[in-house]
């Protein structure tokens, strides 16, 4: 075993375009950073294939799953298999400490966290969470999964913390395949909207920051809103287009009528007929990062407005 290890870092230093001395930092950082996860696990099997799994999905292996994983290393696939799918180990006490670590590293009063629904192909009747539904990251409708990601950024860095598997209703309510495929009994279906609160309501607190904010799809739903505002947080979330608002601070449309009665209010209209009445003077323009085809820049202009949903 210790044999095909040693010809298998000949042949992958031979390919190096970079000196292997940076390999062995990295070894040794990665064995740092490992040390507070592996340490919750109380056998030494399990402590062995978490360092094992973690350092494959570091390594070149084209497919990172268990299996290909084993092999590299020269292990059987059987026990790594049963670690990552079928062993009764929580997971929870690992996020837990990755949270802790980027608080520590990079937490900010100033920080934000971020809410990202990202969906991805995928086929197959087994595959847990896999149907028919819209992925944002696709801009369609497809088969797929969806995983609901909270990440945390500051001036210093950034890094994601958690994530959910979206469940649909009928892959929740199938409790054969769900069964079959190992989803905990006391998993149920939550709106994509529910288990970002969740995580929020599990970290929140842990990592000090300002904002909250999220893409249109996270935005669009009133109750999120009003949940985060029942919560005391600030956020900032995209809406559609198509989302009906009033203007607070545009003049009010004068009186058609005399005499005493409520004046008039300002009419709702959808945020693209807004943005379109205002000359282009009004708009600063930010320039958010590097992008592939040069700066990505936005149009910004701050004003009070008020949701029809919310009037």
């Amino acid at each position: 075993m210790k044999q095909l290890f040693r010809i298998r870092k000949r042949e992958l230093l031979a390919q190096c375009k970079v000196s292997p001395l940076i390999f062995d930092d990295m070894i040794r950082r990665l064995d740092v950073f490992a040390t507070a996860y592996v340490a919750f696990f109380r056998r030494k099997e399990q402590r062995q294939h978490a360092e094992l799994y973690l350092g494959g999905l570091m390594s070149d292996l084209r497919r990172k799953n268990s299996e290909s994983i084993a092999y590299q290393s020269g292990e059987d696939r059987h026990g790594l298999q049963h670690f990552i799918g079928a062993a009764p180990w929580d997971h929870r006490p690992l996020i837990e400490v990755l949270v802790g670590q980027v608080a520590a590293e990079i937490g900010d009063p100033s920080g934000v966290i971020v809410f990202d629904p990202s969906g991805f192909e995928k086929q197959g009747k087994d595959s847990v969470g896999v149907a028919r539904q819209w992925l944002g990251r696709l801009g369609k409708v497809d088969s797929g999964q969806v995983g609901i990601y909270m990440g945390y950024s500051s001036e210093k860095e950034h890094a994601l913390v958690d994530t959910r598997l979206y469940l649909s209703e009928q892959w929740a309510q199938d409790w054969k395949r769900r069964e079959k495929c190992g989803v905990p009994k006391d998993v149920r279906h939550q709106t994509r909207h529910e288990l970002a609160l969740e995580m929020l309501d599990a970290h929140g607190r842990n990592l000090p920051h300002a904002w909250i904010t999220g893409d249109d799809e996270m935005g669009r739903v009133k109750s999120f809103r009003e949940a985060l505002r029942n919560r005391g947080e600030h956020y900032l979330l995209a809406v559609p287009f198509n989302t009906t608002i009033r203007d607070l601070e545009s003049p009010r449309p004068e009186a058609t009528h005399s005499g005493a009665g409520a004046q008039p209010k300002r009419k709702f209209e959808s945020v693209k007929h807004w943005a379109e009445r205002f000359q282009e003077q009004a708009w600063s323009e930010v320039t958010l990062r590097d992008g592939e085809k040069g700066p990505l820049k936005l149009k910004m202009l701050k004003c009070r407005v008020v949701a029809r949903t919310e009037k």
